[in-house]
């Protein structure tokens, strides 16, 4: 079944929807309205990693009123505001479970709950967003309630004072809500605290003048773990933030580039979000040398698929192809299902050829390439053979392997694949060499239908 995000029976148009693939059996039904001057629509987000990512839209009608119908993804926070998904300004944050109602009026600057359907999750997330109005409004906010050091900091020693108390008493009845409160709490007071310091004001504290909150917010505490940090709407801006606010107390000024991330990564405790950071300063540069520069030496922080694809989509605009600029580090399944990774290969010439079962002229290379395995027999040069088959069509792409006798090393990475993208792969056959080192010589290489290929080969292979 496919999910998707209706609008609900209130006579509401959705400006947009999306579909995906459902992980819940009971929809999520939020129905509301709105008094913001010049505001058209409010936007449904999810959280991904530690930040807020749209997924639809719905049109605020003639009578001020809006809705959604969704299957969450997950249980856990979601975002619903007028806002972006860059800043928490004029967004809020609820918590979704499946089958969960939420009926809200969401006025210029606040929120309440109506009616008996909303959940005891969110109606506690609403008293502690009653206690908290001051530092929201004159933190985040900031444009409408202009504010100095001098009033915000005595606000915010009394609010975070009462919210040591704060839970005593709530109970939601469900854990894990009631687990992550805490965490919800914490990283709420220390994102107002950073954020009042990082937005103009009239005047600004020196590190003395600080209060006494500031001292103990420590983005190492912060980030043991990710999911603290990436079941938060802003939890990756609030780790960044904290990490600077750290440095200024420890008299450290604030830089960029490598020198930059050799100053702010030891404040960070968690390898994964240690490579977010990475990322983060990555998406600065605007040429390959300075990006692959700072890649190359903080890297190995990019663990997860979600870095490595954002590592690529970073760095793709950027390439420029030229021989002797390194290659993809790319690992594939073999025909047995053995991962084989290009570092691997390392000490041998590598002809990468990209191809797919329904592909033509790709059979049409397949005698071809018999002979060229045959003529670089003994020598230092590796034929990749990498399908781009679809899923369902890998059964076909092993049949075709046995079929047909095709040697060299058979890889599969399928038809949504990194290298492809990497290379900008449109149209297949299509042959790449790379040397003995990993680094290209040629994206676009004759095909071994060409004498020109061989000629390629075994001169990078004597050298």
């Amino acid at each position: 079944m496919i999910k998707k995000i209706l609008a609900t029976a209130l006579s509401i148009t959705l400006a947009g929807s999306i579909g995906f693939a459902q992980t819940s059996t009971k929809p999520v039904q939020i129905k509301g309205d709105v008094d913001r001057p010049f505001r058209k629509t409010v936007k449904l987000f999810k959280v991904v990693d530690g930040k807020t990512v749209e997924m639809a839209t719905a049109n605020i009608n003639t009578n001020k009123k809006f809705g959604f119908l969704f299957y969450p993804d997950y249980e856990g926070l979601y975002v619903l505001g007028t806002g972006n998904e860059m800043s928490p300004n004029e967004n809020l944050k609820f918590y979704f479970k499946p089958g969960d109602q939420l009926e809200v009026s969401i006025a210029d600057t606040t929120y309440t709950l109506k009616g008996n359907l909303n959940s005891k999750e969110n109606i506690i997330l609403k008293q502690w967003d009653d206690l908290t109005p001051p530092l929201y409004m004159k933190a985040v906010n900031f444009m409408k309630t202009f504010s100095t050091f001098m009033d915000y900091f005595p606000q915010q020693e009394t609010i975070v004072a009462k919210a040591k108390t704060f839970t005593n008493g709530k109970v939601s009845g469900n854990p894990k809500f009631d687990r992550a409160l805490k965490d919800i709490m914490q990283l709420d007071l220390i994102n107002y605290a950073t954020n009042f310091l990082n937005t103009p004001r009239s005047a600004h504290p020196s590190t003395e003048e600080l209060s006494d909150f500031y001292a103990t917010i420590k983005a190492t505490d912060i980030s043991k773990n990710t999911q603290k940090i990436y079941n938060y709407p802003w939890g990756q801006r609030v780790l960044s933030a904290a990490a600077r606010l750290n440095m200024r107390l420890d008299d450290k000024k604030y830089k960029t580039g490598a020198e930059g991330l050799a100053l702010s990564l030891p404040y960070i405790a968690n390898d994964t979000l240690k490579g977010d950071l990475v990322l983060e300063n990555l998406a600065m540069y605007k040429n390959y040398a300075d990006y692959k520069a700072i890649a190359n030496q903080y890297g190995n922080f990019l663990l997860t698929k979600a870095q490595k694809e954002k590592d690529n989509a970073l760095i793709t605009p950027l390439l420029t192809y030229k021989a002797g600029t390194d290659g993809l580090q790319f690992t594939y399944p073999d025909k047995e299902g053995k991962q084989v990774s290009f570092a691997s290969l390392k000490g041998k010439v590598v002809l990468v050829d990209v191809w797919a079962t329904w592909c033509g002229p790709c059979k049409a290379e397949f005698p071809h390439l018999k002979q060229l395995e045959k003529d670089v027999e003994g020598k230092p040069i590796q034929i990749v053979s990498i399908s781009t088959d679809s899923e369902k069509d890998k059964e076909k792409w092993l049949k075709m392997i046995k079929d047909e006798g095709l040697g060299g090393m058979q890889l599969y990475a399928g038809a949504d694949n990194e290298f492809s993208k990497y290379y900008k792969v449109n149209t297949i056959p299509r042959f790449l060499v790379f040397d003995k080192n990993g680094k290209i010589v040629s994206i676009d290489a004759p095909r071994p239908s060409d004498p020109k290929l061989k000629e390629l080969l075994f001169a990078e292979a004597a050298k």
